[in-house]
């Protein structure tokens, strides 16, 4: 049987390190890419010499997407089977707090990103399907939007309407399209602040909230079913399943939990 080829963006660390070693552990050639070229070298060393590839790329770029892609499936032996839409930024805080600058490049890298992997992999998944797949991270903030979080939530709802979107439109050429939608994971986005302007990084909420922070190596057996099974979204973590539940079931009291849960703005 050939050796199989994942394309990982955001492959430098945290989800994108993770789903590579679990699947140069199952014996997939990986191509990570990412700006950080540190980072890379790094998810790099934890894997077979002979199983990866690193390519920088800015997700924002659309030629260097292009480039990437070629230079992996050269890499490789020619043909990608999974493309993982990984990388993305996270930004928390109230609206009115958030600069331009900051919402701006939150939407470039996590929808826009998205959208020009998807436009870049499509050849070629069509040239490896049927049963090739595109990947992409969403996030439990894209079941429910949540008090500060607006922006990000926004990102993440078109991630989740990018992916049943391409389900469809891409059924016809045996593409199959899925979603990995995971709460708050063990990763060092958790150690950054939520915005500029904030000196509280997202691990001090998350705690101070009660929720759980689940691990990245849930999240790579995540993505290893996501790959090999037929579920468009699949949700990872306690509080993701406990919103998509709440979301369904209980729509009010969700509502109004969120409404009680916000902080007042300018305290």
């Amino acid at each position: 049987m050939a050796r199989k080829t994942i394309f990982i963006t955001g492959g430098a660390s945290g989800i994108g390190r993770a789903v590579a070693q679990r699947f140069a552990q199952g014996g997939w050639f990986v191509g990570i890419a990412d700006i950080d070229e540190a980072g890379m070298a790094a998810t790099a060393a934890l894997l077979p010499a002979d199983h990866i590839s690193c390519h920088r790329l800015d997700v924002r770029d659309r030629a260097a997407w292009d480039t990437a892609l070629a230079d992996c499936a050269a890499s490789s032996g020619g043909l990608i089977d999974v493309v993982f839409n990984n990388a993305g930024i996270p930004l928390g805080g109230a609206i009115i707090d958030l600069t331009p600058e900051e919402i701006e490049r939150t939407l470039d890298i996590n929808i826009k990103g998205v959208i020009f992997g998807a436009q870049a992999a499509y050849p070629w998944l069509k040239r490896s399907g049927p049963g090739s797949v595109l990947l992409n991270t969403a996030s439990a903030a894209g079941i429910y939007g949540t008090p500060g979080a607006s922006v990000y939530s926004a990102t993440k709802f078109g991630v989740r309407a990018i992916t049943e979107s391409l389900d469809g439109e891409w059924a016809g050429d045996g593409i199959c399209v899925r979603s990995l939608m995971p709460g708050f994971i063990e990763t060092p986005l958790l150690d950054h602040a939520t915005n500029r302007a904030s000196n509280e990084d997202i691990r001090t909420r998350v705690v101070s909230a009660g929720l759980e922070i689940t691990p990245v190596s849930d999240v790579a057996e995540a993505a290893w079913a996501a790959v090999h099974g037929n579920r468009l979204h699949t949700l990872v973590g306690k509080t993701a399943r406990k919103l998509a539940f709440a979301s369904r079931w209980m729509p009010g009291s969700l509502r109004k939990q969120m409404r009680s849960s916000a902080r007042p703005l300018g305290k």
